[in-house]
């Protein structure tokens, strides 16, 4: 037995002293823990409203650092019942969970368990990396070890709960409870941190703006948890699950505004350069616009995109002065973030032809100027109308309410083609449009926002329009750093101009190509499809809203008979009678008959506003239809 014990204590020592000096190394090269009390975050963007409802988050949020006392009893239960039940009991580490966590694994085949203490994920997540190692599993016992003697319990856990991740780019609880429930985390109800505690697990799969269902049912998980480990009764336990906790003001309804969120970012950086500081930015979201945008896309989507081939639409809707209230990029922003209302090119079609007409009109013409619909040849071109017959004389009025191509390019030729780039320029397109013959017939590719922004400047009076989403961006203190005070861009259209152009775009709408995208109310619009059906528009406008709306596919491949008179028109339709206020909603739809396009538009004007200045007739070389109100020639009041 001698030389056995003499043997047996020579590796017992040797044991001992190379895991000391194992564990030394590791002591040795742990990460500076001198700063846990600072914390390092890029800086927060959000995105709020006009009404100051938060919609969009970006960068690192964080909210109040809470003391231990301040933290509501609930929410403490809630994460030791899920996460560390024994948290009270143990000294940083818990061997009986490290002991059955491995053998839950060994079993799986797989890590399926993790075995980790409160104090263990803290020091995890504020000084490790996430590999999953034998090294950083030392340290990480080595810092749990540290932090107990450093720290009381109570802080301990308050520490991980103001310092932990839970999704949507928010750090610790009193953040995450403003983001998902708009209340500081002193007032969460125990469904509400049963929720916030199930985000633990993974915080971005879990996270209920993603998923609400998903989150729901984790925090059951807790509930039950919490249940088990006598924090909460049956009977409320069985009440939580049957009501568990929903989100507020949080924009778990909005699947794709960040395609707005987004492009107000880089609006935000032009105006204010990079900055270290939180900015809370106000904008022009309209929320419950976004859902009727939204839903009158899907709606027309989800019914016909296998059968007509079309996999993309975007929405965009603005005031007449510019204002973006609310904008769909595409059909799934988690898919594609690519923003088809601002970033894609696509060709517009017969919409241009709105261009082409404004363009005729400064240069004199007036709706009731009759051109002939016949064979054109302009140097071998020879373009054809969609019903690829020629119907003869008729009034300029009736050619641009039945797109008609023929005449669309004759009244280019007229005027000159320099004219009707001239005119695009003046109404906000800004890209390369070549004057060669097939301008008119919108070969040229443009945005949908652009393209919108040139239809509101007819709707405001011939205003230019840049569109904007930004109205005040503010540092997290309260400095303001800019506040929005008007574009400047001055007067681009004569009076006369836009009154012929109003007048003949109700005409498209009550009669014309565009009359599947008649509200029932008062509005103007015009429709565009492209060669081989690639695109599809519809843009139009009432006193209140300018909407634009695009189907199509990114790739550019046809669709199956896609036009701008069905799927945009309907989606046109859907979205402005859902969204359109009382002050619009003149009524004539119960009328027996149509109200004329005069009769409209007087009542269209009275809803914009009347001149200071009496309304007098507009010159030209034909009479402008009876009872149309005109803005006085030359005027320098804004409608």
């Amino acid at each position: 037995m001698r030389p056995l014990i003499n043997w047996g204590g020579t590796l017992v020592l040797w044991g001992v002293l190379i895991s000391g000096v194992i564990l030394g190394y590791f002591a040795y090269t742990l990460p500076d823990i001198s700063g846990i009390n600072v914390i390092e975050k890029r800086p927060s963007l959000v995105f709020q409203t006009e009404k100051g409802v938060r919609f969009a988050t970006y960068g690192d949020l964080y909210g109040n650092m809470l003391r231990p006392d301040e933290i509501p009893e609930n929410m403490k239960n809630a994460v030791m019942a899920v996460e560390d039940s024994h948290f009270y009991d143990h000294f940083g580490v818990n061997p009986f969970s490290l002991v059955r966590a491995m053998w839950r694994n060994y079993q799986a085949g797989r890590v399926v368990e993790g075995g980790s203490t409160i104090t263990q994920q803290l020091a995890k997540n504020l000084f490790l990396n996430p590999d999953r190692t034998l090294q950083r599993k030392i340290r990480e016992v080595l810092l749990a070890f540290w932090l107990e003697a450093n720290y009381s319990k109570d802080e301990i856990l308050a520490l991980y709960l103001n310092r932990m991740y839970f999704g949507s780019g928010t750090y610790g609880i009193d953040a995450a409870a403003r983001k998902y429930f708009s209340k500081p985390a002193r007032d969460l109800t125990i469904a509400e941190a049963a929720m916030l505690a199930g985000l633990l697990k993974a915080p971005t799969y879990y996270a209920p703006t993603a998923n609400l269902d998903r989150a729901q049912q984790r925090s059951t998980v807790v509930i039950r948890r919490m249940e088990a480990e006598e924090f909460i009764t049956p009977a409320t336990a069985n009440a939580l699950v049957k009501a568990p906790a929903t989100l507020r003001n949080a924009g778990s309804n909005f699947r794709n505004v960040r395609y707005f969120s987004d492009w107000v970012v880089s609006e935000v950086r032009s105006y204010i350069g990079r900055t270290e500081e939180d900015l809370i930015v106000r904008t022009t979201l309209d929320l419950d616009l976004q859902t009727n945008a939204e839903q009158s896309l899907e709606s027309q989507l989800k019914t016909n995109s296998k059968k007509y081939n079309v996999s993309q639409a975007a929405l965009i809707t603005m005031t007449p002065t510019g204002a973006v209230k609310a904008m769909v990029g595409g059909r799934n922003y988690a898919r594609s973030s690519f923003n088809r209302a601002v970033s894609a090119q696509r060709q517009p079609g017969s919409v241009f032809k709105t261009v082409v007409y404004t363009a005729g009109f400064e240069k004199g013409r007036a709706p009731d100027d009759v051109y002939m619909d016949g064979p054109v040849n302009i140097g071998g071109w020879k373009p054809h109308n969609y019903s690829r017959r020629y119907d003869g004389a008729m009034s300029l009025r009736e050619a641009y309410s039945r797109s008609i191509n023929t005449i669309a390019v004759k009244l280019t030729e007229d005027i000159g083609r320099g004219a009707v780039a001239s005119t695009a320029r003046k109404m906000g397109l800004t890209g390369k449009i070549p004057t060669h013959p097939s301008i008119s017939l919108g070969t040229n590719e443009v945005s949908l926002v652009e393209m919108t922004s040139a239809y509101a400047v007819i709707a405001n009076g011939g205003y230019g329009v840049l569109p904007y989403g930004v109205l005040e961006i503010k540092t997290a203190s309260g400095k303001v750093l800019y506040q929005r005070h008007g574009s400047g861009l001055g007067r681009q259209l004569s009076a006369r101009t836009v009154n012929h152009m109003r007048s003949i775009m109700t005409t498209a709408i009550q009669s014309g190509t565009g009359r599947n995208a008649n509200p029932g109310f008062p509005a103007a619009g015009k429709t565009g499809t492209t060669q081989d059906y690639r695109d599809a528009w519809f843009i139009g406008f009432t006193p209140s809203l300018v909407t634009g709306v695009w189907f199509g596919n990114d790739d550019g491949s046809a669709t199956k008979k896609v036009t701008g008179s069905n799927l945009p028109a309907l989606a046109w339709r859907d979205f402005m009678k859902a969204s359109t206020g009382a002050s619009d909603r003149i009524a004539f739809a119960r009328e027996k008959e149509p109200l004329s396009d005069s009769s409209i538009w007087q009542k269209i004007i009275q809803t914009f506003g009347s001149s200071s200045t009496p309304a007098r007739s507009g010159s030209g070389t034909s009479n402008p239809v009876p009872g149309v109100p005109e803005y006085p020639t030359g005027a320098t009041d804004r409608p």
